[in-house]
């Protein structure tokens, strides 16, 4: 079974940057894809960004320029830098890892969240 676990939430005031780890357990071949969804109080769980075998990226269109998405395969390790914290990012962030079909990355396992609360 794999294991994914976020570490690095917490608080952080706006305006301010933060970085996310994520651990997965096992790659299983050269079609696994990482991403990072999120969950506001209130809200339903929304797709920020994901990272395909090949190195692409893809972000939620809103986020764009303000997230970036990495990841250490030495270290099986996946990040999420978030700059210039908005309020409105205050949610809890889930690590997700899955295989790569087209240009998507169909999730198949996914960590219990960390929290992220933003204040000004």
């Amino acid at each position: 079974e794999v294991q994914v676990v976020e570490s690095g939430g917490g608080s952080a005031q706006a305006g301010g940057s933060l970085r996310l780890a994520c651990h997965v357990s096992e790659y299983a071949d050269d079609s696994w894809c990482v991403a990072w969804f999120r969950q506001a109080p209130g809200q339903e769980r929304e797709g920020v960004a994901s990272l395909l075998p090949d190195g692409s990226t893809s972000y939620k269109h809103s986020l764009k320029g303000r997230f970036t998405i990495s990841g250490d395969n030495a270290k099986n390790t996946l990040y999420l830098q978030i700059h210039a914290l908005k309020i409105e990012d205050t949610a809890v962030y889930y690590c997700a890892a899955g295989r790569q079909s087209g240009p998507n990355c169909i999730i198949s396992y996914m960590g219990p969240g960390t929290d992220v609360s933003v204040s000004s």
